[in-house]
């Protein structure tokens, strides 16, 4: 059996216990945790794996061709993680790879048209289905622990002060634009954290319609402005720039697009900070199931990928910080949130939708764990005097900001 034999190859560190169709069951791997048990249900249905290891797997689990008894999809998906570099040397898997790679340029040409079809096929979901999971504020990137125990609204909230200092508020009446604005928590953060007015553009209706109502509710018309629109239309000019979530979505073979646009709407004087997912490891095509399932035209780029491109846009890298193991913390979290919500999440839309979304969200959490992926923050400019000379200015603006919110809590705390 092709899928028996592919557990075989695979599982090496580790153990997993299979009972097939007949009840037969055979133990994969070494014996040491972690350990989990697959009950094969629909065998003739794992011939997918011929076309690609990787989707047939998933694909599989959300049909309910297989189920995982002892242990949970975390628990499978960790297993799996910790063994993937074996699964990559599989010569089906090595197949798939280069069919994928040949087909990925033309799956990353990206006009206005097929990127605002890519951003409704995630963003424009159920919108209750982001507050099952989600902070508050709707930040739907990785968030910034400065304590392991952080729950995820303090995590969030640290994200956008850490992002806001790094962008050097540093006098009043900036012109700020977010591109990729999402549901416009970061937005309405810095707005209210600097005098400076806000421009985000998003190509999501769904995050459109619901942060302009945020920003009338909390009367910011006059600082904030929430557009649907592709940055590429944009045509001012503005002192600080920041993207957080969106690069992923703009595909390698439009990377020079992305940089020399970013370099026209930045000011001689401004500061561009690009938050995005990255590898460490050499570059590579996106997870399979992700691009067809999660998030289609996506990509990751490594630094070697980035750092050409952005020199020959004009563009200066002035800091650059590698976040390691934040986004497998958020994802964790997230999970948390849906697992407890499963249920609701469920009646929103169906029992493969919800098996989707685990393995979405706990390969995610693998990958960042167990295969070369993190998160860049990438500050940019075009003068090299731009920023002060050393990054104490970013601990500074933190710590005051820090100090200033918890008073403020301390307050609203004694007023109720």
């Amino acid at each position: 059996m092709l899928f028996k034999k592919l557990l075989h190859y695979t599982i090496r560190e580790g153990a997993l216990r299979l009972i097939d169709h007949n009840g037969q069951v055979e133990v994969i791997g070494d014996g040491t945790p972690p350990c989990c048990t697959l009950r094969l249900v629909r065998p003739q249905r794992m011939a997918r794996l011929l076309k690609s290891p990787v989707l047939g797997i998933t694909e599989g689990y959300m049909d309910g061709d297989w189920m995982i008894e002892d242990g949970d999809v975390r628990t499978f998906l960790d297993l799996a993680a910790r063994n993937y570099h074996y699964l990559e040397t599989h010569p089906l898997t090595k197949l798939a790879d280069a069919l994928l790679r040949r087909g990925r340029r033309l799956k990353q040409f990206n006009p206005k048209t097929r990127a605002r079809k890519n951003v409704a096929h995630h963003y424009d979901l159920s919108s209750e289905l982001y507050d099952l999971f989600l902070d508050s504020d709707r930040q739907y990137s990785c968030a910034y622990f400065l304590d392991p125990r952080d729950d995820i609204e303090t995590a969030q909230t640290q994200k956008k002060r850490h992002i806001a200092a790094k962008l050097l508020l540093d006098r009043p009446g900036l012109k700020i634009m977010d591109i990729g604005s999402g549901w416009g928590g970061l937005g309405i953060s810095l707005a209210k954290a600097a005098d400076c007015t806000v421009k985000g553009v998003t190509l999501s209706i769904e995050q459109h319609k619901l942060s302009n109502e945020r920003i009338r509710r909390e009367g910011l018309e006059s600082k904030i402005r929430f557009d649907l629109q592709d940055y590429r239309e944009e045509q001012d000019r503005y002192d600080r720039i920041v993207s957080v979530g969106m690069f992923e979505h703009v595909g390698k073979a439009n990377y020079r697009e992305f940089f020399r646009k970013t370099h026209d709407l930045l000011a001689d004087d401004g500061v561009f900070l690009l938050h995005t997912i990255g590898r460490l490891n050499e570059p590579g095509p996106i997870n399979p199931f992700i691009r067809k399932y999660i998030f289609p035209g996506a990509d990751v780029p490594t630094l070697s990928e980035l750092t050409p491109i952005i020199e020959e846009s004009g563009l200066l890298i002035t800091d650059i910080e590698v976040l390691r193991l934040h986004y497998a913390e958020t994802l964790k979290l997230w999970f948390e949130a849906f697992q407890a919500n499963r249920e609701k999440i469920k009646a929103l839309y169906d029992e493969r939708f919800c098996r989707m979304w685990e393995m979405y969200l706990v390969g995610c959490e693998m990958g960042f764990r167990h295969q070369h992926l993190v998160v860049y923050q990438i500050q940019l400019a075009k003068q090299i005097d731009t920023v002060p000379l050393t990054r104490d200015y970013m601990f500074e603006w933190e710590r005051a900001a820090d100090g200033e919110h918890k008073s403020q809590s301390k307050d609203q705390a004694a007023a109720e």
